[in-house]
């Protein structure tokens, strides 16, 4: 939390401020701005309030400090609960984004996963806690409800690697399949896949999710990379674009995931032999 310290203090001196006078035109106590400056303490929502208001932020410096605040909020989240916690952390940040632009090359998306593909992905190849683990897939299955929620818009793009990376069973990922086609129906929800027939538009070193315009996170095995700054966004907005304008959609999109089924149901009377 040394960071917010080092931001709040920046602020203040910018605005011409003592802590003692910070605090009392917030409205709290002097050792709370201490405490927050010398990265002991994680302000509460409130306080944060007050603060900015005493500071008379604009709309940039309040930008830079809420996008941080996030970000600690979820990593003080995940250290504390574990998987459980690193995704009740997750589903927080999806509850809060008006919209989000998904781009994954290595595995279905969390928002897209069936249950039984959301446990393996949290647990396959890795040490983990069975007990976290399963409260772990129930909160990303949970999370899922933001889907069927009006006033939300989701963009998601998948290559074809994405589909074929099969983590359980042919019959697992036949059921995911059929998941990828329904949520494919819905209104507010834009869903393609980039066939391998297709020239790639970039090389997919990863995936990404970019919340609202404002953040975009890069999932890694170890953690999350929180990228707020405008030419990170910008290079993730560019390479999500081109690999949307890549993808198939609609009546092109269930021909390609019918494709795919018939090789796993070939798979799977393959291991019946």
């Amino acid at each position: 939390m040394r960071e917010l310290g080092e931001l709040l203090r920046r602020l203040r001196k910018g605005a011409g401020l003592t802590g003692k006078e910070l605090a009392q035109r917030a409205g709290v106590a002097q050792p709370t701005i201490s405490r927050i400056e010398t990265g002991q303490l994680l302000p509460t929502p409130e306080t944060v309030d007050r603060v900015s208001a005493a500071l008379e932020l604009g709309e940039a410096d309040r930008g830079a400090l809420d996008a941080l605040l996030v970000r600690l909020r979820d990593e003080v989240s995940r250290l504390k609960g574990g998987l459980a916690g690193r995704e009740a952390a997750n589903a927080a940040r999806v509850r809060s984004a008006g919209w989000m632009a998904v781009f994954s090359s290595a595995m279905v998306p969390p928002l897209l996963q069936t249950a039984e593909y959301a446990r393996l992905a949290l647990t396959i190849g890795r040490e983990v806690d069975e007990d976290d683990a399963a409260r772990a897939a129930a909160v990303r299955v949970e999370a899922q409800a933001v889907l069927f929620e009006a006033g939300r818009k989701f963009a998601f793009v998948l290559t074809e690697g994405a589909v074929r990376t099969w983590p359980g069973s042919p019959s697992l990922m036949l059921a995911q399949l059929d998941r990828l086609a329904q949520v494919a129906t819905l209104p507010h929800v834009r869903l393609g896949v980039v066939p391998w027939r297709t020239e790639a538009p970039a090389f997919p070193l990863h995936g990404f999710t970019i919340f609202d315009g404002s953040v975009s996170v890069v999932e890694s095995l170890t953690g999350d990379l929180t990228l707020t700054e405008t030419g990170d966004l910008e290079a993730h907005e560019e390479v999500f674009e081109a690999f949307a304008g890549a993808a198939l959609y609609g009546d092109d999109l269930r021909s390609l995931l019918s494709e795919i089924g018939a090789d796993y149901r070939a798979l799977g009377n393959h291991s019946t032999d």
